[in-house]
């Protein structure tokens, strides 16, 4: 807890290792309403499960994300975000993968033990290695399951911990006025591209361009996310995909906008990179569609606007999603 001398400012970090403190605050904020208070934390789980007055309506709800490629400005370099991430820590290192293995092993693994989120660590170990095969995909809880031995429950469970401690998050299907049958899972997402890259096993079998791919996707997720979360006006994030398999990677949707976005880690764009976003024009004519990929033209093909990965993310800010 920090509290400066003269200050009306009290800053307690790390709020969930002491939920009783919770209490305290409301009380204090009942008697002097001059002081602010500001409360920091890595997860919502243990607040919950001891029932404590959560201060509503009288605190303001803020998550910090990744850094986005605009609060860099020209720190920002896109193949170094896409293969290390921008969690503050690797940005800042001279040894990002290094910081990446250590915040996998130690703040993760680590973390959730001496929080006694988890009874068996072994088997949080290879979820975790099993789970980062679904980054960027729909998220499968049987298959995952399967893949590191352990009951379908309790691998709920796991993905539910993740969530809880800010570290990963889903996407639903975009159902609104839906004339097709569509698909029933969420996409699951990392939160960061970096921590995705140091759990993602890698051998033989695997194809870089997958794990390219996923990556990808993840670095545009997770600045969408961030994009929302810092933005005034409430706006959602989904995916749409139909049961044939037509898909756009994310939707998002508010009172002032309806963006269907596809990303692609081509170099160039293909007539059937196009075939998802038509589609989504069709069912909603009243949509933009954007298509994101590796090249270097900005380019027009009817009604979906090709842009560069690098170019939109740089300008995107909570202001604007279109540069």
């Amino acid at each position: 807890m920090r509290a400066h001398p003269g200050s009306s400012t009290v800053i307690i970090g790390e709020i969930q290792r002491v939920p009783e403190l919770l209490t305290v605050v409301h009380s204090l904020i009942e008697k002097d309403k001059s002081r602010t208070f500001i409360l920091t934390g890595s997860g919502a789980r243990k607040l919950k499960r001891a029932g404590v007055d959560l201060l509503e309506g009288r605190a303001l709800l803020h998550v910090m994300h990744p850094f986005m490629a605009a609060e860099l400005g020209q720190r920002f370099n896109f193949d170094e975000a896409l293969h290390r991430g921008l969690l503050p820590l690797a940005v800042a290192s001279s040894d990002p993968a290094g910081v990446l293995r250590a915040y996998a092993a130690l703040y993760i693994r680590k973390g959730v033990q001496m929080e006694r989120l988890v009874r068996n660590i072994g088997s949080f170990s290879r979820f975790l290695e099993a789970i980062s095969f679904s980054h960027a995909s729909i998220l499968n809880i049987s298959n995952v399951a399967q893949e590191c031995g352990v009951e379908r429950k309790t691998v709920e469970g796991y993905v539910e911990i993740l969530e809880d401690i800010l570290l990963s998050w889903r996407i639903q299907i975009f159902t609104k006025r839906a004339g097709r049958q569509l698909a029933g899972h969420p996409k699951f997402f990392l939160f960061d591209a970096g921590v995705f890259r140091s759990l993602r096993p890698r051998g033989p079998l695997d194809r870089p361009e997958k794990i390219e791919g996923q990556a990808l996707e993840g670095l545009i997720g997770q600045h969408f996310k961030a994009w929302i979360d810092y933005s005034e006006i409430k706006r959602e994030l989904y995916f749409w995909k139909t049961r044939s398999g037509v898909e756009v990677d994310f939707v998002i949707y508010g009172p002032d906008c309806m963006y269907g976005i596809e990303v692609k880690n081509g170099r160039n764009v293909r007539p059937a990179d196009l075939r998802g976003l038509r589609s989504f024009k069709e069912e909603y004519p009243e949509s933009k569609t954007l298509l994101l990929y590796r090249g270097k033209d900005r380019m027009l093909k009817g009604d979906v606007l090709c842009m560069p990965c690098e170019e939109f993310l740089v300008n995107l800010n909570p202001e604007k999603l279109f540069p």
